[in-house]
């Protein structure tokens, strides 16, 4: 497991702006994970679900994972590398300027790494934190995913 960055508190969130913390872990994108996600978005189209279509029709040979699958694993893989103490609350505010790069195959193992690229004081002592993020596929040369996200911490 990687060794999060601790961040003291919220108010000293800005003072990590422009630090990398590094890679997460692996984690697997099993055909299991892509049908779940699947079943809970209702985005079941053959290039996700069907392994044998896929084998036939796909330029790849196999299924993919949905992208928004790939970006929903940000918030847990964000959690191994940096821990905000004396945090109460965090929300998701949004992504800027996501792009998917290459797909991700079933079965690939896929690690996320995080810059704190901003950071602002907000009302009621929050800070605006946006953290580029990419999504690094093992193996492959490029990236399966980029982007900011934004997380707004309360203390």
């Amino acid at each position: 497991m990687p060794n999060p960055t601790i961040i003291p508190s919220v108010s000293a969130i800005t003072d990590f702006v422009g630090r990398e913390f590094g890679t997460s872990n692996w984690i697997t994108v099993s055909q299991e994970r892509i049908d779940t996600f699947a079943k809970a978005t209702g985005d079941h189209q053959w290039i996700h679900c069907n392994v044998e279509r896929a084998q036939r029709d796909s330029p790849f040979k196999t299924t993919i994972a949905h992208g928004y699958l790939t970006v929903s694993l940000a918030p847990a893989l964000l959690a191994e590398l940096v821990i905000v103490d004396d945090c109460r609350t965090v929300i998701n505010t949004g992504i800027e300027k996501l792009r998917l790069s290459a797909p991700v195959l079933s079965g690939s193992r896929v690690r996320m790494s995080a810059t704190l690229s901003s950071a602002r004081d907000m009302p009621h002592g929050g800070v605006r934190a946006t953290f580029a993020i990419r999504f690094e596929i093992d193996g492959a040369s490029k990236p399966a995913c980029h982007g900011n996200v934004i997380y707004v911490y309360f203390p």
